[in-house]
This record gives C-alpha cells, sequence and structure tokens, in this order.
C-alpha cells in the first residue's frame, strides 16, 4: 500500500542509498568485516559427527538418528538419579562482546545456558516440548574473559530430552591449541587388580587419556582415573595426555605403581567355573529338609543358611541345626561335622552365611563388631567350615546422612562390618573363603542413588554395599548378587531392565566387570571386579523367588557375558570367559524342582 501512495519516494530512495554506498565504501566494507567476525563458534552443534566437541556426565548423553531437527543426528541426554545429564563444550571468546545461543530441543525438562561468562551467566529453559522448539538466550562475555562454557541439560527423575542446532554466535575469540602436557600424575591408591591416579587440571582441556605401558587404557572428563582389570603384585606404568576439539597434548611424564598382592581373595582351589549353593540347615519351608550328605557333588560351595542374631544390634551370631520337631529328618550333629568334613575332603567349601531375610544385623558400636568377631570365629570353629558369606538384608546396612563417598565410608555399621571382616580375614588366612550376596538395591541401584544423596530425602540403604565390597575387593573370593525379588534397575545403557530373563542378567553383571560411577558422580567410580569374583545369583525354582530364569535364559545370559553371543539389544563392555559360575537361592529349591538348576550348569560347563 506504501509504494503506490508514494511513488516518488522509492527512486530518491534509492538513489541516496546508492550515493552513499559510493561515496562510503570503505564504511561498508568494514561493517561487512564486523558482520563476518559474528559466526557460529559452537563445535559440532548439529551433533553430525557423534558426540566431538562435548563432554556428558556419566555417559548420559548420546547421539541419536531420529527424532533429530536437521541434518542426521542429535543429541539425546537421559537424566538419571542424581545425574540431569549435562552435555557442554568450552568456547574460546573475545571480552568484552555480545553474544546470543539458540538451540532446538524437545523431550522433557530442557535447559540451555552459558556459565563463565565474566558477568551474568544465563540459561533459558522449557518444561515440556513435545515437538521441536527452539531455545535462545544472550549474554555479554567480561573485560577479561577469553572463554565460556555453553551446555545443556534435563531435570533429575524426567524422561531424556534431545538438542539439536545448537549454536552460538559472536565473535571468536583467539585461535584455539591443543592443551598443554597433564603434570602432577601420582597414583593415589592402589588394590591387587586396580590403580587410581589423579593429576593437575590442564587449561583448555576437555578431556584426558590415560595410557598403560605406553597403550591406552581408558578416556576421562576428569582429572582422576581408576584403571582395573590388573594383576596382583605387578608393576605398571602410567602417562595422561590432555585433549580437546583441536588435538591431543604429548603424553605426562610416567608414574609407576605395583599393585597389591593377592589377599587370599581368589577362592583357593575352587575350580573355574563353581556352582554355588544355599543348603536349608536351621529351619524348614516348603522346599523340605535336605541332609548335608545328600547334597550332589555338583555344588562347589555350600551355604549354611543361616547365622542369625539374638538380636538385631547385638552381634552375637548364632547357628544351630533345625529342630527335629520342624525337621523330622535331620541329622544328628555329629554326622552333620562328619559329612562337612566329607565334602571337604571331595573338595568343596562349607561356608556359614549370616544374615538373610529374617537375621537382621546391624553393626552400630565396636562391642558389636567384637561380639561379632568372636561368635562367628566360634561357628567356624565348631563345625570346621571354611569361611563366611554375608547375606545381609533389609535394614542391616544403610548409609548415614552425609557419608556420601563409597571410598571413605563413615557410617558405624559399614566401617564396623568392614573392620570385623578383615579381623576374621586375619586370623584364617589366605585360605578363609569371604562371599557376599547382596540384593540389587544395595549395588547397581548405586548407579543412581548412593544413600540418602546430597541432599537427604532418598532411601538411606541404596547402594549401600557398595563401601563394604570396595573395601573387602581384595579378600573377595565370590560377590554374587541376587538377581531376583527386585524392582527395574538401570544399567550402563541408562536403560530399565526387570528380571526374569536374560536381559537382566546380562545389564546386572556387566555393571560388576566394568564398574560405574556411583550416583552419576564420575570422581567416585566403583571399579570393576575381577570376572573370577563374580557369579550370577538365581532362584533356583519359581518358588524359590521372584525373577526366575528358564534354563534357556540363563543360558543365554552366560553365552553373551563369556562369548559375546545371545545378548539381544544389550551391549555388553567386555566378554569375560573367566566368570565365576551361577549361586542359587537354594539347594532345598533345586531338589524340589527334580536339579534343574544343577543340571543346567553341569550341562553347561561340562
Amino acid at each position: 500500500m506504501e509504494r503506490t501512495r508514494r511513488p516518488a519516494l522509492y527512486p530518491r530512495l534509492v538513489a541516496a542509498l546508492a550515493a552513499a554506498v559510493l561515496s562510503a565504501g570503505g564504511l561498508v566494507a568494514a561493517a561487512q568485516t564486523a558482520r563476518a567476525a559474528d559466526a557460529d563458534i559452537a563445535r559440532n552443534g548439529g551433533f553430525e559427527s557423534g558426540l566431538t566437541g562435548w563432554s556428558c556426565t556419566a555417559g548420559s548423553g548420546s547421539v541419536v538418528t531420529t527424532p533429530v531437527h536437521g541434518g542426521g543426528g542429535a543429541l539425546k541426554g537421559t537424566p538419571a538419579g542424581n545425574d540431569n545429564a549435562k552435555c557442554s563444550q568450552t568456547v574460546t571468546v573475545k571480552p568484552d562482546s555480545a553474544y546470543t545461543l539458540s538451540s532446538w530441543v524437545r523431550g522433557g525438562y530442557v535447559y540451555l545456558g552459558a556459565s563463565g561468562t565474566g558477568t551474568t551467566d544465563v540459561s533459558t529453559w522449557t518444561q515440556s516440548a513435545a515437538d521441536w522448539q527452539k531455545l535462545t538466550t544472550t549474554f555479554r562475555t567480561g573485560p577479561s574473559t577469553t572463554s565460556v562454557t555453553i551446555y545443556t541439560h534435563g531435570w533429575y527423575g524426567t524422561p531424556a530430552y534431545y538438542a539439536d542446532d545448537l549454536t552460538l554466535v559472536g565473535p571468536g575469540g583467539a585461535p584455539e591449541q591443543a592443551p598443554a602436557v597433564p603434570t602432577g600424575l601420582k597414583a593415589d591408591s592402589v588394590t591387587s587388580s586396580s590403580v587410581t591416579l589423579s593429576w593437575t587440571p590442564v587449561t583448555g582441556a576437555t578431556g584426558y587419556t590415560v595410557y598403560r605401558g605406553g597403550a591406552k587404557a581408558l578416556d576421562v572428563s576428569g582429572t582422576s582415573a581408576t584403571v582395573t582389570g590388573l594383576s596382583p603384585a605387578t608393576a605398571y606404568s602410567f602417562q595422561v595426555a590432555a585433549t580437546n576439539a583441536i588435538g591431543t597434548s604429548a603424553l605426562s611424564s610416567a608414574v609407576t605403581a605395583t599393585t597389591a598382592t593377592s589377599g587370599g581373595g581368589t577362592g583357593g582351589d575352587l575350580p573355574a567355573h563353581a556352582l554355588v549353593g544355599y543348603l536349608h540347615s536351621s529351619f524348614a519351608n516348603g522346599s523340605g529338609y535336605t541332609r548335608m550328605a545328600d547334597v550332589p557333588a555338583s555344588w562347589d560351595v555350600i551355604n549354611l543358611a543361616f547365622g542369625e542374631p539374638t538380636s538385631v544390634t547385638s552381634g552375637d551370631i548364632r547357628f544351630s541345626l533345625c529342630p527335629v520337631a520342624e525337621c523330622p529328618n535331620v541329622e544328628s550333629v555329629a554326622e552333620f561335622k562328619a559329612a562337612i568334613k566329607a565334602k571337604q575332603a571331595a573338595g568343596k567349601k562349607v561356608l556359614i552365611s549370616i544374615g538373610g531375610a529374617n537375621g537382621q544385623v546391624q553393626l552400630s558400636t565396636t562391642a558389636a563388631r567384637d561380639a561379632f568377631v568372636s561368635s562367628v570365629s566360634k561357628i567356624i570353629d565348631e563345625y570346621g567350615l571354611d569361611g563366611l558369606d554375608i547375606d545381609f538384608e533389609g535394614h542391616s546396612l544403610s548409609l548415614n546422612t552425609g557419608d556420601t563417598d563409597f571410598r571413605n565410608p563413615t557410617t558405624p555399621v559399614v566401617v564396623n562390618l568392614i573392620s570385623a571382616i578383615k579381623t576374621l580375614k586375619a586370623k584364617y588366612g589366605a585360605d578363609f573363603v569371604l562371599t557376599m550376596a547382596p540384593e540389587t538395591f544395595f549395588v547397581q541401584l548405586g548407579y543412581q542413588f548412593y544413600g540418602s544423596g546430597p541432599w537427604g530425602g532418598q532411601d538411606p540403604r541404596a547402594g549401600s554395599y557398595l563401601p563394604v565390597i570396595h573395601a573387602l575387593r581384595d579378600d573377595l573370593t565370590l560377590l554374587h548378587v541376587q538377581d531376583y525379588n527386585s524392582g527395574p534397575i538401570m544399567g550402563l545403557d541408562n536403560q530399565y531392565h526387570s528380571m526374569g530373563g536374560a536381559d537382566f542378567h546380562i545389564a546386572m553383571t556387566d555393571m560388576l566387570l566394568t564398574g560405574f560411577p556411583v550416583a552419576g558422580d564420575t570422581t567416585k567410580v566403583f571399579p570393576a571386579l575381577r570376572p573370577e569374583q563374580v557369579a550370577i545369583g538365581l532362584p533356583a525354582s519359581p518358588q524359590a523367588g521372584n525373577g526366575h530364569t528358564t534354563p534357556a535364559e540363563v543360558n543365554k545370559a552366560l553365552n553373551c557375558l563369556t562369548k559375546k553371543t545371545d545378548c539381544g539389544s544389550y551391549q555388553t563392555h567386555g566378554t569375560w570367559p573367566a566368570l565365576r559360575g551361577l549361586m542359587t537361592w537354594s539347594i532345598n529349591w533345586d531338589r524340589f524342582n527334580q536339579w534343574e538348576f544343577s543340571k543346567n550348569f553341569d550341562a553347561y560347563f561340562g
């Protein structure tokens, strides 16, 4: 409309602009140069090169091909536990300059922001985006700011979010360089199978690569790492390099660390693949009583169920055979002891198992700790047993508020239990067999939650076995987590897995053999156990517990973990032919079920 009402204005305006252009060519050229400097300086904001240039917490970020906003890839961030799935990169900028940060997002809660601006750090977010929508925020750098960190993240306990076509528009800073060589590399702690390293942060580094003997061992985002899978009493040389999007530094000076001598946790003369079972010795249930002498030779480790405390906090553990009124076919104590000796003569191990579902044990005082050592020793000596199984369930273990580091526990019931077991180990020596049978809630759930959490309010039992396992890993013969009577548990693929099939056993065992950041904290990584220390725990029959797994599914799990076949959709982080074997609740229930479980074990391992 305006063009038809004022026809004479348009030609005069064009002429004036043309003259201005001709007379101020230098000014136009300068303006074009300034605008050219305002470019997108974010690296790989379209995620077409995977996660190159980005660092995501606890493995929470991945690149997917659908949904995408543009191109062939998009970021998927999956919050888990105390981790909000933050993905970030550090970008070189110019001081006292304006920048616009934008990204297309969808999914659950999504945040977009910048920190380290030197002025006011900024962020924007959306509560929910069913389809792609654009988030944008702006900031100005401070007078001495040369780099900022841009990031996106979700929110705790919410569904996955997606981000794509992320841009940071503004003047680029000085050209980036590969980071400097790391300094201060040292070995902080060693076990018989692992070395924990740390070093000084390098300016401009977005990650680090640890080398063992000149070969790449692992990549980390922080300034510490635990190298696992090492041999006892062996010297290893380590170096570290710093990385960013431009390149990789030279290797640091080497540091040498020697792993500890094995504390006897190899399990003595256990066979390469062992079958572990619990024998109902002190009680009867629907499975019926089984005499020690009637336990088939298939069973390599027999755990006597159960030694129980006189009270929850006494630490005084007692064990006796099932009363005749309850178990009419129970053998005499003399016959029981003789049968134990016969099993041991045949190369079997017989242990006392402490706890169970009804035997809550809380060593909250040093007096309870000492009573535990004394009373357990008495049981071991009286029956001539080979060692101890810890089957603490229910509320036996929990973590006090503020106890947030599994490597340095402070909760008395945890500290006293560790001390008591170390005392027993020292008393009985290298041949002492130590096994543990925690539930998934106390171990693998620790990937998401640990204790009451940094802000309180969580179940304080979550992950509470981790400090015990970690402190005793050099004394531990076998860990056989109960992969039954469990709710869904998140695996290292950040997906939930449910009991009853091969997938659950694969995912849960992969966590033990790979290691994992506790509560999503990459500075607190629970190191992998050796495969010969790990067995899979299952119920022997449908009546024995929730989560019964058919022999066919058991074999699939074994195939995946030991041969990398039959893995289904889950991708393990290794192959472990030395996986020790299987544990079951129980020998009695297996007998009730016509020995299906043990016969399948014998057929599989030969």
